[in-house]
């Protein structure tokens, strides 16, 4: 329906990817997303060594033949290989499409260029948007404030930001923050994205691996039952829950990261998932949750992206008025 420079360059049939997400984006995921036709993408700074990495590409690929990235994040993970390893594994094992996030990732670039890959950075500021154009990436992902996980220091909207990275680079644009259907698909191309980036409305879909409980709480969330809390540091946007309300709690008083790491680690995080319980832990969730009202399968999540987003072309067209030529 859409034709792109982003669909060209990824290779996909649909302008729609599913955001990264810690411990969530897996092969089963990241499959189903690329079988019904967006990008999915797995993080490679969640796995425990360099082979459990490649193994999942591996697992991916047995599922797909289609298009998949690995993200590395280049802020320190605590693990024991180098983010330069972690790009070498996705590069070694062919991965088509490389996402760089967090850090300014000039170190890598030509590693990541001269294996053929398409490059992709994601940021949350426009000068950053800039930087990585200059640097040589193929297309850069900009976040608004309403997104979840990590939407960067500035309180700027999907809205403004996109307009303004677009005005910025000649590369393309995939816009994230409070994206979750076709209108908001419609609306990112109407400030010249040439893709969107949905995460939490990929976290309630039924391939997803956290637990059903999870899943309900999003289901039951709405547009304010999100806040940021690490803002001092890295800030992320979670759910609204015992653990987000303790965190600012401490931030606050001027508790230390070592204070806080037992209550915003990641280990914690993947144990509520797997266990149900949506108030043991930070649940990073986007804005966008207030516009999920079920958890359909991927296939039925993007078939209904994409017919909304037809519908919402109808009625804009439908208020177009047609000047009078006469006279």
């Amino acid at each position: 329906m859409f034709s792109t420079r982003i669909t060209k360059l990824l290779g996909i049939r649909h302008p729609v990817i599913c955001g990264c997400m810690q411990w969530l984006t897996r092969a089963e995921l990241v499959a189903a997303v690329a079988e019904a036709g967006g990008l999915g993408i797995i993080p490679a700074a969640t796995f425990d060594s360099i082979d459990e990495l490649k193994q999942e590409i591996r697992k991916t690929r047995q599922l797909t033949s289609k298009p998949f990235a690995v993200n590395v994040t280049l802020i320190p993970m605590g693990r024991p290989f180098s983010h330069a390893e972690m790009l070498m594994a996705a590069i070694d094992e062919g991965v088509p499409v490389i996402e760089t996030a967090a850090r300014d990732p000039q170190d890598y670039v030509d590693m990541i260029k001269a294996s053929g890959a398409v490059y992709l950075h994601k940021c949350a500021r426009v000068r950053d948007v800039v930087k990585a154009a200059k640097l040589g990436a193929d297309m850069v992902t900009v976040v608004g404030f309403e997104c979840g996980g990590h939407p960067g220091r500035q309180d700027v909207s999907t809205m403004v930001k996109v307009a303004r990275a677009v005005n910025a680079v000649d590369i393309p644009i995939a816009a994230g923050g409070g994206i979750s259907d076709g209108r908001g698909l419609v609306a990112a191309l109407s400030l010249g994205a040439e893709a969107v980036v949905m995460g939490t409305r990929f976290f309630a879909v039924r391939e997803c691996p956290a637990h059903d409980d999870i899943k309900a709480a999003l289901v039951s969330a709405d547009e304010a039952s999100t806040g940021l809390v690490l803002t001092t540091l890295e800030p992320v946007r979670a759910l609204r829950n015992q653990v987000l309300d303790r965190v600012g709690e401490l931030e606050n008083k001027g508790a230390s990261i070592a204070e806080m790491y037992p209550l915003v680690s990641g280990r914690r995080g993947l144990k509520a998932y797997m266990s149900g319980h949506a108030d043991d832990a930070l649940i990073p969730c986007g804005q966008g949750v207030g516009l999920i009202d079920d958890i359909p399968t991927v296939a039925e999540l993007m078939d209904r992206i994409m017919s909304d987003a037809g519908m919402a072309i109808e009625r804009v067209e439908a208020m177009v008025s047609v000047p009078n030529q006469r006279g």
